[in-house]
């Protein structure tokens, strides 16, 4: 369980918005997980049935709490470098989140599964059981959304 729960925590933060949720949906699904192993189909990717329960469990909370958008947690800063590259980066970052924010969440979540999980479209198409060719629609749509929508946020 300690593989999994980095991921399934990162995937719920970005869909839940809430530190505190994300880290009780991240229990619920490794319980989850682990009390469902024995309905493990092993012809299937292991990681996309946990991210098929943990999308499941999200959508479930955000049903319960009708949330929407997703903030990323802190941003990773390299060390050295100047603080006009820190504010850069910290503006590009919100304007990236605010942009992210808008996207309807069908199109957030296979871009938060593809770009920051690392699926590829066949294990994000059995994650949220979607044809391939949908997936990929979804994906190009959400950048294209993603790309007016951040362009839209410049200063």
């Amino acid at each position: 369980m300690e593989r999994w729960k980095g991921p399934v925590y990162r995937y719920a933060r970005r869909m839940l918005q809430n530190d505190q949720d994300a880290g009780d949906l991240t229990q619920e699904v490794l319980v989850k997980v682990l009390k469902s192993l024995d309905a493990y189909d092993p012809s299937r990717n292991f990681s996309t049935w946990v991210f098929s329960i943990t999308r499941n469990a999200a959508i479930d909370h955000y049903r319960k709490h009708r949330r929407h958008g997703w903030e990323e947690p802190g941003e990773v800063v390299e060390p050295g470098p100047s603080p006009l590259q820190e504010a850069s980066r910290a503006q590009e970052a919100a304007r990236l989140r605010a942009a992210l924010d808008q996207l309807a969440p069908m199109y957030r979540e296979v871009l938060v599964l593809h770009h920051f999980e690392f699926l590829k479209y066949h294990e994000i198409a059995e994650a949220l059981d979607l044809p391939m060719g949908t997936v990929m629609n979804r994906i190009f749509r959400a950048r294209a959304k993603l790309r007016a929508l951040y362009e839209q946020e410049q200063p």
